[in-house]
């Protein structure tokens, strides 16, 4: 991590670094950026970057549309697929208003408040996310298809895993960024991966997330392939879930106690269906909810992968909770923000989560399913939910719920 300026500048001139891309997300969390020449650096530090924000979908109107990037230091990464003289590197940025407030769509700088709003109430938490993905063949002109590139199914080996070289490139274009790899494997769909990546604090944690699609899009198409994360790309198939790890503890403790973790989990059960328009933000989420084990129903359970809310069989700093309603058109940012917002809730509240259903919900019979609250099935019904959601109003600025709203 570079902590000054001046340990930027000098790495950008003993590392022939030419181009400098300044990045971030609209609210939707789609990344874009500009790229300046490395010689505009040291300008872009001290007064930052102005860009049009009425080109960019959600943040406004062209009356007021001038907005300006300031590089965040501690996101520097090198682009490894760009040449190596004449370096491009990135960065992810702050906006800001030309009097230098913060912009209230700028929805990093709302996860950077959360995330100190729940250190001082005393707590650490630390996020990671696990992403799924669809490798598509392309056509003549390099136009995606919906042929997938294997007919391989979960944890499945060459030959009939096909993707396992452009993962492999994925992987090692991702730690050369610094984003430590855990593991990778051919999911249930047909050319569908995961990558894991090593859960981080809550913010670098969502950087993380949007340099991982980054990175796999762009591998993808330089292999000739097409990179989905829609959650539902072919009807038939396992969707894409972006399935989001939380581990809560008390700050100077490295792990999280049963009480927390109930609590933190109980706040999350009590609000979902409020926030789950930003966790699901498209009209195609609902058709993956329900279906290949994409939960349905508000329910929980140890070790089990029907439930809405998993608690996986490990201890000690590796102890945490699984939420795996999300998909990967979810914003990182706002995603994060409201969970940490809902689980604060329940620890504030003293909440306790109602009784495990350790069954199989996609088995159970119907009498036992009739007593269980569910998922709102469709994007309106889940908006009309965030409209009445008090924490939705409390984590959320009235533009970032409008920008949704009438997307």
């Amino acid at each position: 991590m570079y902590r000054t300026e001046n340990d930027v500048l000098d790495f950008v001139r003993e590392n022939d670094v030419k181009f400098v891309r300044l990045a971030f997300c609209d609210v939707f969390g789609v990344q874009k950026n500009i790229s300046i020449m490395a010689s505009e650096l040291s300008r872009a530090f001290k007064v930052g970057v102005s860009f049009d924000a009425s080109a960019i979908e959600g943040f406004g109107a062209e009356e007021k549309s001038d907005l300006f990037l300031f590089p965040d230091l501690s996101t520097l990464a090198i682009l490894p697929w760009r040449p190596a003289h004449g370096r491009v590197i990135r960065f992810f940025c702050d906006i800001r208003y030309p009097d230098g407030n913060p912009f209230e769509l700028d929805c990093r700088n709302l996860l950077k408040e959360t995330v100190a709003k729940v250190r001082d109430e005393g707590y650490s938490c630390h996020m990671g996310s696990e992403c799924e993905f669809y490798l598509f063949k392309t056509g003549e002109k390099g136009e995606p298809t919906k042929e997938p590139l294997d007919n391989g199914s979960y944890m499945d080996t060459a030959p009939m895993d096909k993707g396992e070289n452009v993962r492999r490139e994925i992987c090692l274009t991702l730690e050369e960024m610094g984003i430590s790899v855990e593991s990778s494997h051919h999911e249930e769909g047909p050319g569908q991966n995961e990558i894991g990546f090593r859960y981080s604090g809550a913010l670098s944690s969502a950087d993380d997330v949007t340099t991982y699609k980054f990175v796999v899009r762009t591998i993808a198409e330089r292999n000739g392939l097409y990179a989905s994360f829609d959650p539902k790309p072919l009807k038939n198939s396992a969707g894409n879930g972006m399935h989001i790890n939380m581990s809560l503890s008390k700050i100077g403790e490295s792990a999280m106690s049963q009480e927390l973790e109930y609590s933190f989990m109980a706040g999350i059960l009590e609000h979902i269906e409020g926030i789950t328009a930003f966790l699901n933000p498209t009209v195609e989420s609902y058709e993956r909810l329900g279906s290949f084990k994409a939960p349905k129903y508000v329910t929980w359970s140890p070790e089990n992968r029907s439930q809405l809310v998993r608690i996986p069989a490990a201890t000690g700093e590796y102890s945490r909770i699984e939420l795996r309603s999300p998909d990967c058109m979810a914003n990182p940012y706002i995603a994060y923000t409201l969970l940490l917002e809902a689980g604060l809730d329940g620890l504030k509240r003293g909440l306790i989560p109602p009784p495990p259903q350790n069954i199989n919900i996609f088995t159970a019979p119907e009498a036992v399913l009739k007593g269980l609250r569910r998922l709102p099935d469709s994007l309106s019904k889940a908006m009309a939910l965030a409209e009445k959601s008090e924490l939705v109003k409390t984590a959320l600025n009235r533009k970032i719920i409008d920008a949704y709203k009438f997307r």
